[in-house]
């Protein structure tokens, strides 16, 4: 029964086919690398598993190809919601007391993913990779029903293979991925499913492997060189021969030094590519010119590019000097440090890059120089941002364990990460139990060998808050000995330990609430005048003093610059997030921010003076008045009279009791008796309107970039109202979209997803992003009951995209068909094989092509599952082509026969009604001639 649209179905395929053939192959040539962050399925929860039961079941289990449930090729998965990556499900969720506090108070659970990847014709003969940049936590990949990745990890990507498991032509690939979110690997939020980037990259076989450029310059004896090793791999079937071309691009874009080197790669092989490349007075990266040089390999087949790759790299020094601390450029640096989570306020873990950039920004106004991605490895993105900024780098691995799954996970952090000029530090482990003992120090011993087999430039350090005092322990396998809240250990270590570097790895841990200035602990309030340390930790002021006046000590890692969801210490419920940060969860600025810009910034005058004036009802009380600056002295005046005057302390700053009158607080620095600064407070009146104010005044219209916009109320003069806590409601016109909302509140149960957000203290934050090839504007509403609203407008500046993978909707194949032996008498179509018998009828896909054979008939069957938008009775199962007379059944009854002997395409109408499905396709040759179903045999949607 041959359709005429069946038949039209054909030969569109074979033109699109021809045309992909002829037009694919310049495709075919060099290194693609396209997102695949475009057009998943999300399932949230767990989509069972059938039990596994009877010898057939059992036997079929054991095969490659048979992903049950969600990972079967063609899984039903019509009914799930389509969404773009990355993606944290958490966030999404509401907040549940019975749900674990250190996660946040959120259910976190299963979830599947599934997309749809075509590969052309083109494509065949290239290395196929798929790359996850990290999915939370634990993770199952199948490419079409094949098991092809399992990983123990929410920090680490993934290079996936998956040549040997890809088809190419009109049905696309099926990637599924499970995703166990109960899995914890920390003790803060860590959000639930693929919260970072994903790529498809394809290369010709012989290819420089992911990771695989390995630039990092060297000083030795005055000169710079830069040694090289390019990393080759070959999925070819044969030895081939490349050349690989080094070019160094300084930060003018200027190519500065060039070298070439040979390799010979063996089939399924590798091999590494060396060179030296000598470099004349670089431009050194430092934290005032944070200059980035970019190192292109290219890899060449005789005259023809294969293969290109380029890695960021800088020319500095880094050195830890045991009595006078870190050393940058042989010039002595104390690290301002501070230490991060990744989640942020209305995204959770799945935080867009100029979100990061706008973090990253924050910490440096603050005086940050060095950051410690606690305690994980960050994003890629994140450490490029960190050479562009001029920030150092502690780089962190998550699992304190070199057995082979876990050390896979440290020594892919140092290939990834060690060209960066930024990192000046591997981290092995934080606050481990075993820090004291013998098993510690041997397991620190294994992890530093491999990480020094990779990267011999760089010390590596343990954080460790206990365990110094034993006979043996992990710190003396590291190279610089990491201190938690040690401070009374400093002096006494450095005594006993006089060539050992030390730094602060993690201090302070004190409480604040943005915008108090009274603690109250029945209602979970922290003042932010720095009075509230931790049992463990010590104020800012404290930790900073001890560290500063220590020049032995390299530096300090604050606990932490900006707060985090999960580990609300020192409470729980309905605390949801951190009191630790030096900002909130939205990145505003708390109190210990003011602090450590006026102990860290140089280069400018600081004074900050804190709190608000708003104190109705408290007329002649003295008000508790801190004031932050860097300059010599620091003077207050109310209402223009003076109220006192001191010298500034740079450590425990500067306080000052002022009897409350309404009207002008303000704060002068002064240095050398001039005024250099001056910071006013002024008391507000109700608020009458809001104001919206962006972080950027333009988006670029990717799909990709998100501008936070701070949203505050004024009072009729238009001044700032500090305890304002109106709701907020959001609404976008244009090419964009709300992606998040949040306030900082630690306290607030509120959504993270919504188009609405109360103000706490005055402020609260919507996040706003493109929408890919958006043009134009995008226009932000907000109002509130009883206030004026306000409006900003974001120009779309016209961005390329980057290069995406096309959204491919699923065809169903029929993939695993059994066949029967050849006979001379017509079988019965709906003949039953024996449950255990495996082997009386072959295995095998399409195309199937058999004969000449002596036997005239063979029996073809196999099973489709009926997508729910395809069980209307309309849907078509349709075959390529079947050479010999035909006889399709379904379920045991006769739906088509095909009367023309030669080869053809077929197809028939699938009768109403979903679920599994057997298909049976009697084949009868003619004498002499070959047979089969020589094309593909797909399930079609129906013309409406």
């Amino acid at each position: 029964m041959l359709r005429p649209s069946t038949l039209l179905h054909w030969l569109a395929s074979c033109l699109l086919l021809v045309l992909a053939l002829s037009a694919g192959a310049t495709q075919a040539a060099g290194h693609e690398r396209l997102s695949l962050d475009g057009g998943w399925l999300f399932h949230r929860g767990e989509v069972a598993m059938p039990a596994v039961k009877g010898h057939g079941m059992s036997y079929q289990n054991g095969k490659a190809n048979n992903g049950w449930g969600a990972a079967a090729a063609d899984f039903d998965d019509s009914g799930w919601r389509r969404l773009d990556l990355p993606h944290d499900w958490a966030v999404e969720n509401p907040f549940d007391r019975n749900e674990n506090a250190s996660q946040g108070y959120r259910a976190r659970g299963i979830g599947w993913y599934r997309r749809y990847l075509p590969l052309s014709e083109a494509d065949r003969g290239r290395h196929i990779e798929l790359q996850f940049d990290a999915i939370a936590t634990h993770s199952t990949v199948w490419v079409n029903g094949i098991v092809v990745d399992r990983n123990w990890s929410g920090y680490n990507g993934r290079s996936i293979d998956i040549t040997p498991y890809v088809r190419y032509g009109s049905d696309p690939n099926t990637i599924a991925v499970r995703v166990d979110a109960d899995a914890q690997e920390g003790w803060w939020y860590e959000g639930a499913g693929i919260y970072r980037h994903t790529w498809l990259v394809k290369r010709d076989a012989l290819h420089i492997a992911t990771d695989g450029l390995h630039a990092n310059p060297v000083k030795q004896g005055g000169r710079w060189t830069l040694p090289v090793e390019v990393t080759l791999q070959s999925s070819a079937k044969a030895a081939r021969d490349g050349v690989v071309d080094v070019v160094l691009i300084d930060p003018a874009g200027r190519e500065v030094a060039k070298g070439s080197a040979r390799a010979r790669v063996a089939a399924l092989e590798s091999a590494v590519a060396r060179m030296k490349l000598d470099v004349r007075e670089p431009r050194l990266w430092s934290l005032a010119q944070p200059n980035v040089y970019r190192v292109r390999a290219v890899l060449r087949d005789g005259a023809q590019e294969i293969d290109r790759t380029e890695v960021q790299t800088g020319f500095r020094t880094i050195r830890f000097d045991a009595d006078k601390g870190f050393f940058l450029n042989d010039e002595s640096v104390k690290l301002q440090g501070v230490c991060i989570h990744q989640d942020h306020a209305g995204v959770g873990v799945a935080v867009p890059e100029s979100i990061w950039e706008f973090r990253l920004r924050r910490l440096k106004e603050m005086g940050t120089n060095a950051i410690r991605f606690a305690h994980n490895a960050p994003a890629a993105e994140v450490l490029d941002m960190a050479d562009r900024m001029g920030l150092l780098v502690m780089d962190e691995n998550r699992h304190f364990n070199p057995s082979p799954d876990y050390l896979q996970q440290l020594t892919w952090l140092v290939r990834r990460d060690r060209n960066h000029p930024s990192v000046i530090l591997w981290s092995i482990f934080n606050e481990e139990p075993l820090q004291s003992t013998e098993a510690g120090y041997e397991m620190s011993r294994r992890m530093v060998a491999e990480i020094r087999k990779l990267d011999a430039t760089r010390p590596t350090t343990g954080a460790m808050h206990g365990g110094l005092t034993t006979d043996l322990n992990a710190a003396d396998a590291v190279d610089v000995v990491g201190l938690n809240y040690q401070i009374w250990i400093y002096d006494d270590y450095h005594k006993k330990h006089p060539k050992r570097p030390l730094t602060s790895t993690e201090d302070t841990s004190a409480f604040m609430t943005r915008g108090e200035y009274a603690s109250d602990r029945k209602g979970q309030v922290m003042a932010s005048y720095d009075d509230e340390p931790s049992s463990w930790g010590n104020t800012h002021r404290d930790a900073w003093k001890a560290i500063a006046q220590r020049p032995f000590i390299a530096g300090s890692f604050v606990w932490t610059g900006i707060d985090y969801r999960g580990e609300p210490t020192p409470y729980e419920w309905p605390s949801a997030s951190s009191f630790f940060g030096a900002m909130d969860l939205a990145g505003f600025a708390k109190g210990a921010f003011w602090i450590h810009q006026a102990q860290w910034v140089k280069d400018k005058p600081v004074v900050k003076l804190q709190p608000h004036w708003n104190w109705a009802g408290r007329e002649g009380q003295n008000i508790r008045v801190m004031v932050t600056s860097n300059a010599q002295r620091v003077r207050v005046l109310l209402n223009g009279r003076e109220v006192g005057e001191q010298a500034v302390d740079p450590y425990e700053m500067n306080y000052f009791q002022v009897p409350y009158a309404p009207g002008r607080i303000e704060a002068v620095a002064l240095s050398g008796g001039k005024e250099v600064a001056r910071d006013v407070v002024e008391t507000s009146g109700a608020a009458v309107r809001l104001v919206l104010t962006p972080d950027r005044p333009a988006l670029a219209g990717d799909g990709l970039d998100a501008v936070p916009v701070t949203v505050s109320a004024v009072d009729a003069q238009g001044r700032p109202v500090p305890l304002a806590q109106d709701k907020v409601t959001f609404a976008v016109e244009g090419q964009g979209a709300i992606i998040g909302v949040g306030n900082g509140d630690p306290n607030s149960h509120e959504a993270d997803k919504a188009s609405e957000r109360s103000l706490f203290n005055g402020l609260a934050q919507v996040i706003v992003q493109s929408r890919r090839d958006g043009r134009g504007a995008l226009k932000l509403r907000a109002s509130a009951q009883g206030l004026q609203g306000a409006e900003v407008e974001l120009p779309l500046n016209a961005v390329a995209a980057p290069p995406q993978v096309p959204t491919a909707e699923p065809t169903t194949p029929l993939l695993s068909w059994r066949i029967s032996p050849a006979a001379a008498v017509k079988p019965d179509p709906n003949v039953v094989l024996a449950e255990n018998d495996m082997n009386s009828w072959g295995w095998d896909e399409p195309p199937m092509r058999r004969g000449p054979e002596a036997g005239a008939f063979r029996l073809y069957r196999s099973g489709v599952n009926v997508r729910a938008d395809r069980n209307d009775g309309r849907a078509q199962l349709a075959f390529g082509s079947i050479a010999g007379k035909a006889e399709v059944w379904v379920d045991g009854v006769k739906l088509g026969e095909k009367t023309a002997a030669e080869p053809a395409p077929f197809s028939v109408v699938l009768p109403q009604g979903g679920g599994r499905r057997e298909v049976t396709v009697l084949v009868e040759a003619t004498p002499g001639q070959p047979s089969g179903l020589w094309g593909r045999v797909v399930l079609e949607r129906g013309a409406p």
